[in-house]
């Protein structure tokens, strides 16, 4: 496959690298250790227009498509891995809307969330529904004119500071997959209230909450689609946001392998500088090699994406590859820069302590191999189409 970016793509890479540069590495140490969220870093991002990449024109997005995404994600995930992760989130729950929604809703949410007024937060875990995500029993039950919410939900990226979230209920209690339905809940609805922000191991520039729903009245106008939709569209928003994970963590990985090189070149053992002995060439020669793997996994994914053709098995591939790779390559920057790696007062502890959730979210690594695994179960005898 031939990835040779176009002008356009190229200049776009360069204005995400550009406002890497100037607005998120000199802030991102700072950021992670008081916990802080920048909704003037956002607002800057929707004037760059990067917070509506999928959604067109008409809606005040830009449409270009999920493999230009992933460059600015990556960029932007190089001098902050918690601003690409909540800027991806926004963006699955913009387009979310956008292609579910019904022309008021667009109108409503969508031009907003696309312009960087108003930002979107994304809700489907809950205490008992991680990876079994049909197991959800937040419930919306129908009533006059609306669905009353009550429930739980867990672990939601931007909880707290979003203003717009698409929420994935229980409608149907007879039913599991088709039970499920997804709304719009927009902060400040009675009864719709936020637990404290979760201390986390990282990632802490990009607030973490439980969403508490008690007796919450929703207009039947918030429903995305119809009822019992709500997995299905809860899926395909996260094979997407895969694509942006894997990208996120492709930026973060090659930022850290970066800053191990520069440091190698440069501390002196034995007479020589470090990274002239070869069992240090050889490890950073094959972390190299895994992140251009890694990326070109990716790329592959959102290429297919924007395309239409399926990809579900090569969105799962990306996302699992890159992330683990992310989390080898941060390990062992750390032990490239030996008991300074391990000081808070050098930055790759911190990329290390950011790959790790990496792992975890947009479906587990395991959830990833299941994926893969159920894919190739529907090729006959094993063997893939050629798709190349």
């Amino acid at each position: 496959m031939d990835f040779k970016l176009t002008d356009e793509q190229r200049l776009i890479r360069k204005a995400a690298r550009d406002f890497t540069a100037k607005e998120l590495a000199p802030n991102a140490r700072e950021w992670e250790e008081k916990h802080i969220f920048s909704r003037k870093v956002f607002e800057k991002m929707g004037q760059l227009d990067f917070t509506g990449l999928y959604v067109p024109e008409e809606y005040e997005g830009t449409g270009v498509g999920r493999l230009t995404a992933a460059l600015i994600f990556e960029e932007i995930a190089k001098g902050c891995f918690a601003t690409a992760v909540y800027l991806s989130v926004h963006n699955m729950v913009t387009n979310l809307i956008y292609q579910y929604g019904d022309e008021e809703q667009r109108e409503r949410w969508v031009k907003p969330l696309a312009l960087g007024e108003k930002l979107g937060a994304y809700s489907l875990t809950e205490g008992e529904a991680g990876s079994d995500a049909a197991a959800l029993s937040t419930s919306a039950v129908k009533t006059d004119g609306g669905y009353v919410l009550n429930g739980t939900k867990l672990y939601v990226t931007s909880g707290g500071v979003a203003d717009v979230y698409a929420v994935m209920v229980r409608t149907d209690e007879a039913q599991k997959q088709k039970g499920i339905s997804a709304v719009v809940v927009e902060k400040g609805t009675p009864g719709f209230t936020f637990g404290p922000h979760e201390p986390k191991m990282g990632l802490n520039a990009s607030p973490t909450t439980e969403l508490n729903f008690n007796d919450c009245f929703i207009p039947k106008e918030n429903l995305l689609g119809s009822e019992g939709r709500g997995l299905n569209m809860a899926l395909t928003a996260l094979n997407g946001g895969r694509v942006s994970i894997g990208a996120c963590s492709t930026g973060l990985a090659q930022q850290a392998l970066d800053y191990a090189v520069a440091y190698a070149q440069k501390r002196q053992q034995f007479g020589r500088s470090i990274l002239s002995f070869q069992g240090l060439q050889f490890l950073v020669a094959d972390l190299a090699t895994e992140i251009e793997a890694a990326r070109l996994l990716v790329y592959r994914a959102a290429s297919l994406m924007d395309l239409g053709e399926p990809c579900v098995m090569e969105a799962a591939m990306g996302k699992r590859f890159a992330t683990d790779a992310a989390m080898r390559v941060t390990t062992e920057a750390v032990q490239i820069l030996g008991g300074y790696g391990y000081m808070k007062s050098y930055p790759v502890e911190m990329y290390m302590r950011s790959a790790k959730v990496a792992q975890i979210f947009e479906g587990t690594n395991q959830i990833q191999r299941i994926v893969i695994a159920r894919e190739l179960s529907k090729y006959k005898g094993g063997k893939r189409p050629d798709s190349y």
